[in-house]
């Protein structure tokens, strides 16, 4: 009986061991087969639709893909910032470049002729005053002569009631009629005095003066330049030395300081 036991014992370790090497075997033929297939171009991974999404990239290719989408790289934000700030800068230069450039313009005429645009009054720059004794003046208006002109005799005043010389002439016109420059000319004066009240005093060049008075709302002021021909004023009401002569004008001509006929130079 004892010998039975020991005979099936027997058999039983023989078949663990046959299992256990069979199983052997079948372990080491699969090493073999892995080792083999690791040597050809199989992806051992299953497939996914997509896995490329889930794959870990390399940070040295992070940059093309960054800079194949829309969005802006390190480089091109600070051109655009840098971009902004120019433009920023200009806008706040501008106001400065505009006030240098009319401050040039401002300064690119000196002399008379710039006092007088600064002042508000007509640059009429391209005026020469060369007035001759050959020279003619147009008519300030169209009159008759009241007074003559007469520096070696004496001239009845009616007004006055007396004689006495007259260093221009006094020539008819209507109140409010325009009253004109007779010659291109520079205004010297403005002014206003009892006999011949409001007047003007044109400088016509080479020593040429003209004194032209009893004007109203007079359209010139000292410095400007007049063309002949342009409106200097109208016609006054008589002051009180030519209550009886009526409404007209004195138009007195110099040359060096010294009265002159103007009638001489009138057309």
């Amino acid at each position: 009986m004892k010998e039975k036991i020991n005979q099936m014992f027997k058999d039983k370790l023989f078949l663990v061991m046959l299992v256990l090497g069979l199983l052997t075997m079948v372990a080491a033929a699969g090493v073999v087969s892995m080792q083999r297939g690791s040597g050809q171009d199989q992806n051992p991974y299953v497939d996914m639709q997509g896995q490329g999404d889930f794959l870990a990239l390399d940070p040295a290719q992070e940059a093309p893909l960054a800079g194949s989408s829309n969005l802006p790289t390190q480089a091109a934000k600070a051109e655009e910032a840098q971009t902004e700030r120019t433009a920023e800068q200009f806008a706040q230069a501008e106001p400065d470049t505009a006030a240098e450039e009319q401050l040039r313009e401002n300064t690119a005429v000196s002399g008379p002729e710039a006092q007088a645009a600064d002042s508000g009054l007509e640059a009429a720059t391209a005026l020469v005053l060369n007035f001759t004794e050959s020279s003619k003046m147009m008519w300030p208006v169209r009159g008759n002569i009241v007074l003559d002109y007469n520096m070696e005799s004496t001239i009845y005043f009616p007004t006055l009631e007396q004689y006495k010389c007259n260093p221009g002439l006094v020539i008819q016109g209507e109140v409010s009629d325009p009253v004109y420059a007779p010659a291109n000319a520079r205004v010297l004066e403005s002014g206003f005095n009892e006999e011949i009240g409001n007047y003007l005093t044109l400088d016509l060049g080479n020593d040429y003066t003209v004194i032209c008075g009893q004007l109203k709302e007079v359209a010139a002021a000292a410095g400007e330049y007049l063309e002949e021909g342009q409106l200097m004023g109208y016609v006054a009401e008589p002051t009180k030395y030519y209550t009886i002569e009526g409404s007209s004008i004195f138009l007195e001509m110099q040359y060096q300081g010294q009265p002159v006929d103007p009638l001489d130079y009138l057309e």
